[in-house]
Order: C-alpha cells, then sequence, then structure tokens
C-alpha cells in the first residue's frame, strides 16, 4: 500500500516537471524553426523591399502598426529569432528616434523577460539548488554575482560581451531576482537600443542612395568611449565591496 502510494504521488510530480519545461521546449522549436524559415525575412533587405508598404501601412495605420511592431519584437526576442537588429532598425525607420526608442526598449525587455522566466521555469530553480548544494570555484563565481547583481548585469548589457541571448539564460539559471534582470536589460540596452534607433531613423536617405547602414557605428571611438567609460563606473560598487571585505577581512 506505502508502495503504491509512493508511486501514485511520483507521477504528478513527473507530469509537472514537462509542464514547468513546456514553455522552454515551444520557445527551442520555434527558434529553430525560425531560424530556418524566417532568416530571408526578417533582415535590412526585407525592410528595404517593404519599406514603402510599411510606411503607407503606418500613415493609415499608426496606432495598430505601432502595436503589432511591438509584437513581433517581443516575438523575435522571446523566441531568439533572427532579426533583432533589423526591427531595431525598423522601429527607428518607421516612428523616429522617438518613440523608436520605446518601442524598441520596452518589446525587447519584455521579450527577454519572458525567455527568462520560461527557462527559469523548465531548469532554473532545479539549477539553483544544485549550485548552491555544490562547493568549488563555480559556487564562489555564482555567489559574487549574486552578491553584485545590479551592477554586474547591467556592465554586461552596456558591453555585449556576451550574445543578447545567453545573457537572458545565464541569469535565469543561476537565481537572479526578475526584478533586478527586467530594470538591468532595459537599462542596460538603452545605450546600444538609441544609438540602432538613430540609425534606423535615417534609412530614408540610406535607401535613397541604395546603399546600407553602418551597423559598426556603435564601435566608433565618440560611441565606444561612453560606453566602456558607463560600464566602467557601473562595477565601481563591486570593486569598492571586494576592497573592503578584503581590508577588513570580512
Amino acid at each position: 500500500m506505502n508502495k503504491d502510494h509512493r508511486v501514485h504521488n511520483s507521477a504528478p510530480s513527473s507530469s509537472s516537471g514537462w509542464r514547468q519545461r513546456l514553455p522552454l521546449i515551444i520557445i527551442v522549436i520555434v527558434a529553430v524553426t525560425g531560424a530556418i524559415l524566417l532568416r530571408d525575412h526578417l533582415s535590412f533587405d526585407a525592410l528595404r523591399e517593404n519599406r514603402a508598404a510599411l510606411l503607407g501601412f503606418r500613415d493609415a495605420n499608426y496606432a495598430l502598426t505601432a502595436a503589432a511592431f511591438v509584437a513581433v519584437y517581443i516575438a523575435i526576442v522571446a523566441f531568439s529569432l533572427p532579426g533583432a537588429t533589423a526591427a531595431t532598425l525598423t522601429g527607428g525607420f518607421l516612428f523616429g528616434v522617438f518613440p523608436g526608442v520605446a518601442f524598441n526598449l520596452i518589446a525587447a525587455t519584455i521579450g527577454a523577460v519572458l525567455i527568462f522566466l520560461a527557462v527559469r521555469a523548465g531548469f532554473g530553480r532545479a539549477m539553483t539548488a544544485r549550485i548552491d548544494a555544490s562547493d568549488g570555484r563555480m559556487k564562489r563565481l555564482i555567489t559574487a554575482i549574486r552578491e553584485n547583481e545590479a551592477p554586474v548585469l547591467f556592465s554586461l548589457r552596456l558591453m555585449p560581451v556576451l550574445p543578447f541571448f545567453v545573457m537572458n539564460v545565464i541569469p535565469a539559471l543561476i537565481g537572479v531576482r526578475l526584478s533586478v534582470f527586467a530594470a538591468t536589460t532595459f537599462f542596460g540596452i538603452m545605450p546600444g537600443g538609441l544609438v540602432y534607433t538613430w540609425v534606423g531613423s535615417g534609412l530614408g536617405e540610406v535607401f535613397a542612395r541604395d546603399e546600407s547602414p553602418d551597423l559598426g557605428i556603435i564601435f566608433e571611438p565618440y560611441i565606444l568611449g561612453p560606453l566602456l567609460a558607463l560600464a566602467a563606473l557601473s562595477v565601481i560598487p563591486v570593486v569598492v565591496k571586494a576592497m573592503r571585505k578584503k581590508e577588513f577581512g570580512t
């Protein structure tokens, strides 16, 4: 009887685990399918070819265009589809620097939060428990990040040394708080998002000259320099805290 009782209780647990992983499984399936089927449809060339139709639809249905754009951008980020840069340029092209940058930042942040929640529900809590129960260098590294969540994540968003998708997944696996993740994502991608939205707002002239936008502009010294300085400033609290711990031996 006790054995049957244990078997009876194990089934819902297994079923619950699959339900928790279902959103992440869907994301993976859509991401792989989208990478194969949508690569040529979510690109700068596609924007160039359909620019007249997009502008005409925007002029006739501004609110609907804005809502549809935000929804598509959220889907691109949440499902890790190709075309995030083209989407950011499109936001500037259709809506100008403002409100285009607001649409881009809101959509990118919501999409990032959705994949963060999917990963955390599917694997994050179990991974966090394993990390907490482990010993060694990895646990010390994760603990250091947790103690300085906001400045570390903000700095990594400012200077994207890791792919955007990876930066959505890792925080979920190590137990970063949702509020910190959302805030550092929104404000961390703001400078880069503003630059690319600004580039997108000038696409009309670029199309007229039959040229391609200069996406490498973010690496120009007058833009990269302030971003590096801001990233350095954001980690000063981490350095100060580490120095104090070393000084006082705590």
